[in-house]
C-alpha cells in the first residue's frame, strides 16, 4: 500500500485488462453480428389463371343477354352497347358435422385376441364373441359466394373497344357492373358482326354484336332560296361546297367510301337530284366522248369557271387519288358515252 492505495502486482493488472479487452471485443462483435430485420411488404393478389381458357359454365355471371343487335344509320360515328352483368358465382365447401351418429350394425368376431390389438373401437365382450361399434362422420356441404375477376377482354378487332377498368377486375359476390362497348362505323355500311372475348378465373365467353347500317336518308330538297345562294357562293369560289354549311352534303362522311357508294355521297347530291339545277349537267347526256381518263381528270380538278369544285385534296378537296380512280371507273361504266371518240 502506497499512500493508501492498495497497489495489485503487475500480473493481475495484466490479467484483468486481458479480460475486460475481450469482453469489450465481445460486445462489439455481438452487435455488429446482429441480423437486420426482415423488411416487410403488403401483400401482391396474384389472379388464378388456369381456367381462364376454360368454356365458362353457368352460375358465374348472370348477363341481361350475350348478345345484341343495333340498326343505326349511315353516318353515325359509332355503335355504342351496354352489357349487364352480375356476379352469382358460388363455391361448394365440404364441412365436416360436429355431431356423430354410429352405426346400428353390428360386426361380430369371434377372435377376440387378434382384434383386441386395434385401438379406436369400444368392445363389450359376450361369451366367445367380441362386438364392434363403428362411428360414422357425416359430411355435409356449405354453399358460399365467392368472388370473380376479369382477367382480360379481347374484342374481335380494332374498330371495336371495350370501357371497363384496369384488369384484373375483381368482382366481389353479388356485385352489379356494366360493360360499355363501342364500334368505330367510319367508312362501314351494312350488316356488321363483332364480339367480345371476357376471359375469368372461372372460364370464357363470348359477347355478340350485330350491327345493321341503314342507308342514310336523303337530304331534303333545297329551297329556291337555298339553291340561289348556294350557286352566288360557288360562281365566287367555286370550293365553297367544302365549306361551312356546305360540307354536309358534300365532303361529310367520304372516309372509306369508293365507287358507287362515293358517288351517292358527294355526286349524286347535284348530278342527281330532282330537279336538277339547269347549270348542272345531265351526266347521261354529255356532249363530249368519255374514258377513264375524262372522269379522273374532271372529278380531281374540276372546270375553272364554272360550278364544278376540283375534289382532290391537293387542291382543297375531300377525296384522295385512290378515292376519285374508283369514281372514275364507276363514272364510265354507270354513264357510257354515246359521243364516238374524236377520229385521229
Amino acid at each position: 500500500m502506497q499512500n493508501g492505495v492498495a497497489w495489485l502486482p503487475m500480473k493481475m493488472h495484466r490479467t484483468l485488462f486481458t479480460s475486460a479487452a475481450l469482453l469489450f471485443a465481445s460486445a462489439v462483435c455481438t452487435a455488429v453480428a446482429q441480423p437486420a430485420a426482415p423488411a416487410t411488404s403488403a401483400p401482391v393478389y396474384v389472379p388464378d389463371t388456369t381456367h381462364q381458357n376454360d368454356p365458362m359454365p353457368p352460375g358465374v355471371l348472370a348477363w341481361d343477354a350475350t348478345q345484341k343487335s343495333l340498326e343505326v344509320t349511315n353516318g353515325l360515328d359509332f355503335a355504342r352497347f351496354v352489357f349487364a352483368f352480375t356476379n352469382v358465382a358460388t363455391a361448394v365447401v365440404p364441412v365436416l358435422a360436429t355431431n356423430f351418429s354410429y352405426d346400428t350394425n353390428f360386426t361380430v368376431v369371434t377372435n377376440t385376441g387378434f382384434w383386441s390389438i386395434f385401438s379406436g373401437h369400444k368392445y363389450s365382450t359376450t361369451t366367445g364373441q367380441v362386438i364392434t361399434n363403428t362411428r360414422v362422420v357425416t359430411v355435409t356441404n356449405s354453399i358460399t359466394p365467392v368472388a370473380v375477376t376479369i382477367l382480360n377482354v379481347h374484342p374481335s378487332c380494332g374498330c371495336t373497344t371495350a370501357e371497363l377498368p384496369t384488369p384484373p377486375w375483381i368482382l366481389p359476390p353479388g356485385t352489379n357492373s356494366t360493360m360499355k362497348v363501342s364500334v368505330n362505323l367510319a367508312g362501314k355500311s351494312g350488316m356488321l358482326f363483332k364480339s367480345v372475348n371476357v376471359a375469368t378465373d372461372k372460364g370464357k365467353l363470348d359477347l355478340m354484336l350485330r350491327i345493321n347500317i341503314l342507308p342514310a336518308p336523303p337530304a331534303p330538297p333545297m329551297s329556291e332560296a337555298e339553291r340561289a345562294r348556294g350557286v352566288a357562293a360557288a360562281k365566287i369560289d367555286r370550293q365553297a361546297v367544302f365549306k361551312g354549311d356546305c360540307i354536309s352534303c358534300h365532303a361529310k362522311n367520304v372516309e372509306g367510301k369508293f365507287g358507287q357508294a362515293l358517288f351517292a355521297q358527294v355526286c349524286a347530291v347535284c348530278h342527281e337530284a330532282n330537279p336538277r339545277a339547269s347549270m348542272v349537267p345531265d351526266l347521261r347526256n354529255l356532249k363530249d366522248p368519255t374514258s377513264d381518263e375524262f372522269w379522273r381528270a374532271w372529278v380531281t380538278s374540276g372546270k375553272p369557271g364554272t360550278l364544278m369544285p376540283a375534289f382532290a385534296t391537293s387542291q382543297g378537296g375531300p377525296l384522295s387519288d385512290m378515292q376519285i380512280a374508283s369514281l372514275a371507273v364507276y363514272l364510265n361504266q354507270a354513264f357510257p358515252s354515246h359521243v364516238p371518240p374524236a377520229a385521229k
